[in-house]
């Protein structure tokens, strides 16, 4: 008898699983973790499964639409309304979204750094130009024809971006 109550229990648990995932993170931090297990395991055991099916829709539509997305776009859209946006479309909190898209913004930085270009398809391509440094010369001014001196230039590097054909043809 003893390995069929373990069997019953190994069941319960495997269904207890998505019970205590709906659970927003910060309730649960707040409940000791033993009072969460079982009370999830006695409503698993209890729900039908047209129940759970029924439960899952709510959770979908619970998020409103975040207020730049309703009203005109702002003047300017930062990282901020781009995270907002892409984390309801994706189901992904704000702050997540945020971090994120920094982080792509930091590797982006971190590989031009390096040499290397960027390409996102229906974007463009982003690379690093560099011009190379010019020395000083003599030239002539073409209104008179005077000689006069042109300064040397330094190296420089610029961010440069080509837009693709696709966002071209979108705006």
């Amino acid at each position: 008898m003893a390995a069929r109550t373990t069997k019953t229990t190994k069941k319960a648990s495997k269904k207890a699983a998505p019970a205590t995932r709906k659970t927003p993170a910060r309730r649960a931090a707040n409940k000791p973790k033993a009072a969460t297990s079982a009370t999830s395991k006695t409503a698993a055991a209890s729900k039908t499964p047209g129940r759970r099916a029924a439960d899952k829709p709510k959770a979908a539509t619970s998020a409103p639409k975040p207020a730049s997305m309703t009203g005109p776009l702002p003047p300017v859209v930062t990282l901020k309304h781009l995270a907002e946006w892409a984390g309801h479309d994706h189901g992904v909190p704000k702050k997540q979204a945020i971090a994120i898209l920094t982080g792509f913004v930091a590797d982006i930085g971190r590989v031009l750094k390096k040499g290397s270009k960027i390409r996102i398809p229906d974007l463009g391509i982003l690379q690093v130009r560099v011009r190379p440094a010019r020395p000083a010369r003599r030239g002539r001014n073409p209104a008179t024809g005077e000689a006069i001196q042109i300064k040397a230039s330094k190296a420089s590097k610029q961010v440069a971006f080509r837009a693709a054909k696709a966002l071209k043809e979108a705006v």
